[in-house]
């Protein structure tokens, strides 16, 4: 168990609602050296967080070791002066989403599904997403301004699951995610529903029993989908959060990312299968990086992610194994690669 170097954010950190949490976050990287007792990199890292700033919620600062520059769960968020150098290859729009936009906060890459991109607001800036440089500004910002992609959406029959992704969509107050479930789970061609999130992982007071009657109440199939990429994400208190959405009749599956620095061994990543698995949740993907501008430094080629996935075959059962995909601009689905 590890401590932070603040013992008054130790407790804070157990403490309170899932949106003091939110308050409480550490929103600079001068908190998060204090906190951790880490180092100052000089300029350059102060260029990264101009760029992208901080957000680390307290309750997953705990489970990093102060001091320690290498851990794989700060180096998930700690801003790098590698992130001012990217290859010509790697762009603010990875995945050509832009491209993909149908109508004000809607996209639409694959047959059948649409996702909507609820929120800009996330519990932890991860220094890899795809999305740090998305226009959430664009996005509706209440009810009344998603009624009209809503109404299209109820329009199409061809289209049967919508995702809630973001940002992160479980960091919209449970008052106003029902309104959105309730709205969606009226069309009788939507017959799955499906949360990308981060938020029980990062801050586990987030699964409240308002959620929870969410997931079991609906009509359609309630699937969620987490984003833990080290089994030190994993800790007590997300194993019964999770256990919370499992008993709620909810799918739980897991999207990694093979990040280097921080799962790209045989070890790293067969422990988060059997911690996934012991939490109740499903390895499903795990993603070759998407090139966005920032995150080269995390790259992992793809020659290596094939060779860890073969041999993570060779200790596990099939199910453990996650598929190993990379999602390309413009393709009809993910690619397969193992």
């Amino acid at each position: 168990m590890t401590i932070l170097a603040n013992k008054t954010d130790l407790v804070r950190a157990g403490s309170g609602t899932w949106q003091d949490q939110m308050k409480w976050a550490i929103r600079d990287l001068r908190g998060l050296r204090d906190v951790l007792g880490l180092a100052d990199e000089g300029e350059l890292q102060h260029a990264a967080e101009a760029e992208f700033p901080v957000f680390a919620p307290l309750p997953y600062l705990t489970r990093i070791t102060p001091g320690d520059s290498q851990d794989p769960l700060l180096r998930q968020l700690w801003p790098s002066g590698s992130e001012m150098e990217s290859p010509s290859h790697f762009s603010t729009d990875p995945l050509g989403e832009s491209d993909a936009t149908k109508s004000s906060g809607m996209l639409q890459k694959y047959q059948g599904r649409v996702l909507l991109v609820t929120t800009g607001a996330c519990a932890i800036h991860c220094r890899y997403c795809f999305r740090r440089h998305f226009p959430y500004e664009q996005s509706p910002k209440s009810m009344a301004q998603w009624e009209p992609t809503l109404t299209q959406i109820a329009a199409d029959d061809s289209i049967d699951e919508v995702i809630l992704s973001g940002g992160d969509p479980l960091t919209i107050v449970d008052h106003s995610l029902s309104r959105l479930i309730a709205r969606i789970d009226e069309m009788a061609h939507i017959k799955r529903i499906r949360f990308h999130t981060r938020l029980p992982i990062m801050i586990p007071q987030r699964v409240t029993d308002a959620f929870l009657e969410i997931l079991a109440n609906a009509r359609c199939q309630m699937i969620v989908v987490i984003h833990a990429n080290h089994a030190n994400e994993l800790d007590l208190s997300v194993e019964q959060a999770l256990s919370k959405i499992a008993n709620s009749g909810a799918m739980l599956l897991n999207q990694a990312v093979l990040l280097r620095g921080v799962n790209d061994s045989l070890e790293s990543l067969k422990n988060l299968s059997q911690r996934l698995l012991r939490c109740r949740v499903l390895p499903y993907y795990l993603h070759q990086l998407d090139p966005v501008s920032g995150a080269a430094h995390f790259e992992v080629d793809v020659k290596q992610g094939l060779q860890l996935v073969t041999e993570l075959r060779s200790c596990l059962p099939g199910y453990a194994v996650p598929r190993y995909v990379q999602e390309l601009r413009g393709e009809p689905n993910k690619t397969v690669l193992a």
